[in-house]
């Protein structure tokens, strides 16, 4: 069984700035170093603030590499990961080097599924472009075949990756009288889907073909890295639209983009993106595409929730003890 060092009063180093009472609680509890100005520190800047600490609190904004991970002291013990997701840091690396990941699960999944539910009213709907004339003053009024879009009541909606925002997602979409095909690695088990009103679609490719709206909530890895290729895109319905609220890098946005500006697909609604903050500049010129700024968890309520989760596991920790969250991925 691993062991676990007491540290009385651990040093925080934490790199982005954070709701104003979770960091007066933490500057309570420890010798806390906060980013003050909120700014997305460099590599240089990390690594500098880990020569200080005992714990880091990074977020997806910070890209912690074998490289950066490599230049941390034997002092730095344990990364205390704001947010769920934890593809941002080498886990590997993090283990070699000894140190602990911990993560924040559940705590956005209401959050996010809100937001994947606001995109698929949005898009089929045309609320993005909708917004857009009336602000551009243009509008002449009502006429019957105006502005139309697509309901979604009796539509299929594929799920791919049903895990706690899949399952959020399609109570959610049952509500709105949506068809419901997941795909996942393991099956849930048939209460479960009755529950939830889902049917299991083993073969991806056939899940997309037969999905008026694809909705993605599957992690990235090295399996799920352009998951929706330019091949899969192509398997799209012509008036089908795309989803995604889970991260950038599982569509490939060339093969994306190339299709809704040729209209072989009908939109897409995004809140992530390849290489954020970019956005590519290609999908401002397309109108039926909704674009977010990776809002899928910005609620006060799980942001602070994400923060009281940082402090239970730096707490549990630094008293001696296994945290509740540790991402065990290569740990025993």
């Amino acid at each position: 069984m691993t062991q676990f060092q007491r540290i009385d009063r651990p040093r925080v180093a934490v790199t982005r700035k954070l709701l104003p009472q979770i960091e007066a609680r933490m500057a309570e509890l420890f010798d806390c170093r906060f980013n003050s100005d909120d700014h997305e520190m460099s590599a240089d800047e990390i690594a500098e603030a880990m020569q200080d600490a005992d714990i880091l609190v990074p977020t997806v904004t910070d890209r912690l590499d074998a490289e950066l991970i490599a230049r941390a002291p034997a002092s730095l013990k344990m990364f205390a990961n704001f947010g769920a997701g934890v593809n941002h840091i080498d886990l590997a690396a993090a283990k070699a080097k000894g140190i602990l990941v911990t993560n924040t699960p559940g705590v956005f999944s209401e959050d996010t599924a809100d937001l994947t539910m606001a995109l698929i009213l949005s898009v089929p709907r045309r609320l993005g472009e909708g917004h857009r004339l009336m602000r551009s003053g243009e509008w002449k009024g009502w006429t019957p075949t105006g502005m139309l879009g697509h309901r979604i009541g009796g539509k299929t909606l594929g799920i791919i990756g049903l895990g706690r925002i899949g399952e959020a997602v399609a109570q959610r979409a049952r509500a709105f009288g949506l068809n419901i095909l997941y795909n996942k690695r393991h099956r849930l088990p048939a209460s479960v889907e009755e529950e939830l009103g889902v049917m299991f679609e083993p073969d991806l490719d056939r899940l997309v073909a037969k999905s008026d709206i694809i909705s993605l909530h599957c992690p990235l890895t090295t399996e799920t890295d352009k998951l929706m290729s330019r091949e899969r895109i192509g398997l799209m319905k012509r008036d089908a639209y795309l989803i995604n609220t889970s991260r950038g890098e599982l569509i490939d946005e060339d093969a994306l983009i190339e299709d809704l500006t040729r209209g072989r697909i009908g939109g897409a609604g995004l809140d992530v993106y390849n290489h954020e903050p970019a956005v590519d500049a290609r999908f401002l010129a397309i109108p039926n595409v909704v674009l977010l700024p990776h809002l899928g968890s910005a609620t006060f309520e799980g942001r602070e929730a994400s923060g009281e989760k940082v402090i239970a596991n730096i707490r549990i920790f630094s008293d001696g003890h296994r945290p509740p969250d540790q991402v065990l991925e290569g740990w025993a």
